[in-house]
């Protein structure tokens, strides 16, 4: 059945038909990305690593990695460990199928028409996306259409941020994080080194500046700022030096749950550039 046009409005009631959709990545990005298309009736999958670090877990599906099932936003996300489930979960159409199989192993069991990669990577690229599907969408810097993506779309704060991009690379790292009430890196703790990191902490928590919130291997990690706890990694995974464990939100009404606003505008983004490949 041919894809419907969409007019890249993500409220517009029009229905893509069930193309199949592959998004590497579960954190806040992809996760929003698969909401939308979820929404627009795409049958979905999203590839994580088994036991993930993302601290954003209130806007992501990461959870269902570890209790089987997560909601966001309305929708839910359940963990599947076969492609026979997968393909259950896609009949079903009540739920976004997220599993942490080998990328290697989905793709040979499965075609894409679409797949997008919302790992957001921090180190140079040295793969190329377009074997992996039909149409397919980087996110952010490393990615150039016509070398190692069909199209591109925009990550970075700012007038472009959710912009596809069709004839020139995305934009490169630059910065850091978006400040929140002024605070930019230093709402952050970060690992010192590679360990097991363990916190009885809750999302959404209020917490003072220097208050013990977990360990990594035995070394207390304490929250940097005062604020409510916006993101923590969960309980009992295994880290590597440098990774973030815990973000504070300063501001007095925190950010935590649901689908936040830059992940919103990539997906929108992501969403128009397949609607414009129809």
């Amino acid at each position: 059945m041919p894809a419907r046009k969409h007019d890249g409005d993500s409220n517009s009631t029009q229905q893509f038909a069930y193309r199949r959709a592959l998004i590497l990545g579960g954190g806040d990005v992809g996760s929003a990305i698969a909401h939308l298309l979820f929404r627009q009736r795409f049958h979905v999958l999203i590839c994580e690593r088994p036991r993930s670090t993302h601290m954003r877990r209130g806007m992501a599906f990461v959870d269902a990695l570890f209790a089987d099932v997560a909601m966001l936003d309305g929708v839910e996300a359940q963990l599947q460990r076969t492609v026979d489930g997968i393909e259950s979960c896609w009949a079903a159409a009540r739920a976004i199928p997220i599993v942490a199989l080998p990328e290697e192993q989905v793709l040979t069991a499965l075609r894409f028409d679409i797949a997008v990669d919302a790992i957001l990577h921090r180190a140079a690229l040295t793969s190329d996306l377009r074997a992996m599907a039909d149409f397919t969408v980087g996110l952010g810097p490393g990615y150039a259409p016509g070398v190692n993506c069909h199209v591109a779309v925009e990550t970075q704060w700012g007038d472009t941020m959710g912009r596809v991009l069709r004839d020139r690379p995305t934009a490169p790292r630059s910065g850091g994080p978006r400040p929140l009430d002024g605070v930019a890196r230093e709402r952050f703790a970060i690992a010192p080194a590679a360990g097991r990191w363990q916190s009885q902490a809750g999302l959404g928590q209020a917490v003072r500046a220097g208050e013990v919130l977990g360990t990594l291997d035995e070394l207390p990690i304490r929250a940097p700022i005062g604020g409510y706890l916006r993101g923590l990694s969960r309980d009992g995974v295994e880290v590597l030096a440098g990774q973030r464990l815990l973000e504070v939100d300063p501001r007095p009404v925190p950010e935590v749950f649901g689908l936040g606003e830059r992940p919103r505008a990539i997906a929108r983004g992501v969403l128009s550039a397949i609607a414009a490949s129809d």
